[in-house]
């Protein structure tokens, strides 16, 4: 590993960098929303009059937030270095990479365990929404079942055939604006293939082309 000295060096030229940040977020959130954009009043005629102000001081508020988790561990690797632990993983307690300090010297974890520990985070914190939604309609969908009646599948496909926001290329293996939903390309009015048989001397023909089409 480096010389420690490297290192100190370089989470003190962090700490300060952060600090400035910090100092700026503050005084920048500290004015009041209608003296930061020279208005006589935050009652405007339209609400949305402010919105992109109204934005952009919360993303200070997070940029403050995340600001301050990083000074916290710039902090804490700044002790390491005094107590002698700095880099050794605090998960397997084997030598953090050299090449990961150089680049974030504030890491308290090895590449590897680090890795794990982002998948284990992805796995316990998704949306707990997931585990009763699906795309739309999904929950009645039929398919790969044996039921073969009007599902939530036709149901979308009868009102995205009027037009949806995609194009052809958002679609796999769509070729023209016909197919630019799911199974868009299906045949409509039958339930298999041999339905679109048609009986040419029959009178209702152009009906059951219609549906078969």
């Amino acid at each position: 590993m480096k010389n420690l000295e490297y290192y100190k060096r370089k989470l003190q030229e962090l700490k300060r960098e952060l600090e400035d940040q910090m100092s700026t977020i503050i005084r920048r959130g500290s004015d009041p929303l209608k003296e930061s954009v020279g208005e006589l009043s935050s009652y405007d005629n339209h609400t949305s009059d402010l919105a992109a102000e109204t934005f952009e001081r919360e993303k200070d508020l997070g940029l403050r937030d995340n600001t301050e988790r990083m000074l916290m561990k710039v902090n804490r690797a700044l002790e390491k270095i005094e107590e002698g632990s700095y880099g050794i993983c605090e998960n397997c307690g084997n030598p953090i990479e050299e090449e990961r300090l150089d680049v974030v010297p504030y890491a308290s974890l090895c590449a590897r365990c680090n890795n794990e520990e982002e998948k284990a985070f992805e796995r316990r914190f998704r949306p707990v929404e997931e585990e009763v939604l699906k795309y739309p309609f999904g929950r009645s969908f039929l398919d790969g079942t044996d039921q073969n009646e009007y599902d939530g599948e036709d149901a979308w496909q009868d009102v995205a055939r009027y037009g949806t926001a995609n194009s052809p290329q958002d679609e796999p293996g769509a070729v023209d604006y016909s197919e630019v939903y799911t199974d868009g390309n299906e045949k409509r009015g039958i339930v298999d293939w041999a339905d679109q048989i048609i009986d040419e001397e029959d009178p209702d023909e152009d009906d059951k082309n219609e549906l078969g089409r």
